[in-house]
């Protein structure tokens, strides 16, 4: 048995749910989101609590089980609060800062590295040195995230580059005489 399918999700006051077949909707006061599940798996709603149960007992349908149940939850999280990752810059001369729609990076390259952001993702650079992407799929606000670290990530001898914030860079000694 699943124990994470078997949790039910609750929808928080202002966010209704429907299910068409195997798509469940999700609205809420961030915009709404949608998620079509295999047919492995059923959803239920009963008095604002989505339940989802397996369809048979095959190792497909357990599987599926409880990576439905985290979808709908990520749903659920994202319309109402959203998700966010921080990214810290670190290093000489290396900034970032937002123009327009556009995120403008200096990362010691010979040119400006310039990102835009695809549509329902937001990225912020309040400081110099930080950058916020938000949006409300998980998926793509990590993505993003990624696409803007792979840039210039944190190289183990000084510790520069685009890392997480909170990440743990392990750090090397330099070469002896």
């Amino acid at each position: 048995m699943s124990r994470i399918g078997k949790k039910p999700v609750e929808l928080p006051s202002g966010v209704t749910a429907s299910v068409s077949g195997q798509t469940i909707e999700v609205k809420g006061p961030k915009g709404s989101r949608s998620f079509h599940a295999t047919d492995d798996v059923t959803f239920s709603i009963e008095d604002n609590v989505i339940t989802i149960s397996p369809r048979g007992s095959s190792k497909r349908a357990r599987q599926q089980w409880g990576m439905s149940r985290t979808m709908v939850a990520n749903l659920v999280t994202g319309v109402t609060t959203g998700f966010k990752k921080e990214l810290e810059i670190q290093g000489v001369g290396y900034r970032a800062s937002m123009q327009g729609n556009t995120l403008k990076l200096n990362l010691g390259l010979s040119h400006d590295v310039d990102y835009t952001a695809p549509e329902g993702v937001t990225v912020t650079a309040p400081k110099q040195t930080e950058i916020i992407v938000e949006g409300t799929d998980e998926q793509l606000v990590g993505q993003v995230a990624a696409n803007i670290r792979a840039w210039r990530k944190p190289e183990p001898y000084k510790g520069k580059g685009i890392r997480y914030k909170g990440e743990f860079i392990f750090r090397k000694e330099g070469k002896k005489k």
